[in-house]
């Protein structure tokens, strides 16, 4: 089996949902639009001590980005994202074809440290949430304050969403965000976007 047909197959739990998330990515109105990026993106769990410089310092050489310290901030550049989760935890998004590599060059520069990388590409659907009303359609189910003044690019979030865990990622101010949700929930978030998204379709 080719590598590009391993990662095809770990993401059949998006194909069920792509005709539904097509046709209102596509639909007749601009006001807010939901699609699932195909391919999905790749995902790496890191996790290792921020204050080790030489765990920050190994990130920095493989990717070009500097881990985020500060709680709930992101990181991008080159086409890879870094997600604060925790003290000692990010999530590495990454292009569909490229996270098998980057995993591999992590964990040799993190040799003898400290640290752990895991592929976690499976685990989550990746969903993109834009228009002017994606905002209005977030704030029916989730609790945060979700104003641009405190949460715009640069911010994440592990929040619920309609009862649901997510991930939550501001990508600009459209706006667009970027929602992680586990396969085993997709099915019931994306029908709860489907319905908040009615009104302004």
């Amino acid at each position: 089996m080719t590598t590009t047909d391993s990662l095809a197959r770990q993401r059949t739990p998006v194909e069920g949902h792509a005709p539904a998330l097509l046709a209102h990515g596509h639909g007749r109105s601009e006001a807010v639009r939901l699609a699932a990026p195909m391919p999905q993106p790749g995902q790496l769990a890191l996790r290792g001590t921020v204050g080790d410089e030489d765990v920050v310092h190994a990130v920095r050489t493989v990717l070009g980005l500097e881990l985020p310290r500060t709680p709930n901030t992101t990181a991008e550049g080159g086409g890879y994202a870094l997600l604060w989760l925790g003290p000692d935890e990010w999530l590495l998004v990454t292009p569909f074809d490229e996270h098998p590599p980057l995993a591999a060059a992590l964990e040799g520069a993190l040799a003898g440290r400290h640290a752990a990388v895991i592929d976690v590409s499976a685990q989550r659907l990746v969903l993109e949430l834009s228009g002017p009303h994606a905002r209005d359609v977030l704030e029916k189910g989730c609790p945060l304050d979700l104003h641009p003044r405190v949460f715009g690019p640069g911010r994440c979030a592990q929040t619920l969403l309609a009862r649901a865990a997510v991930i939550l990622e501001p990508m600009d101010r459209t706006p667009r965000y970027r929602l992680f949700v586990r396969a085993s929930l997709a099915r019931y978030l994306v029908a709860w976007l489907m319905d908040g998204m009615a009104e302004y379709l």
